[in-house]
């Protein structure tokens, strides 16, 4: 149940950064079937993309339409984007 909970919370945060890539690619969302279940492939993380291929493997099993999308990197995490600030004292 740990492993599980682990993988659970690695999908949650590469599904995150997936969101923020179709915010600045729209024209992928267009091409993904809005029927279909998406399952996310990251080949920088073995454990996560085989536990995530038997998932998908598991909906296909029940009938499901299901798109798997090869995530091939993933740049470092950074804390915040803001690249400057300015203090004004009131």
């Amino acid at each position: 149940m740990a492993k599980e909970k682990k993988m659970i919370e690695r999908n949650i945060e590469i599904t995150a950064e997936f969101s923020r890539y179709l915010f600045e690619h729209p024209e992928i969302e267009d091409k993904i079937s809005m029927e279909s279940e998406i399952v996310l492939l990251p080949e920088f993380d073995k454990e996560l993309k085989e536990f995530n291929l038997g998932l998908g493997k598991d909906m296909e099993a029940e009938g499901s339409k299901v798109v798997y999308i090869s995530i091939k990197d993933i740049r470092p995490k950074a804390l915040s984007r803001i690249e400057h600030i300015e203090l004004l004292a009131a």
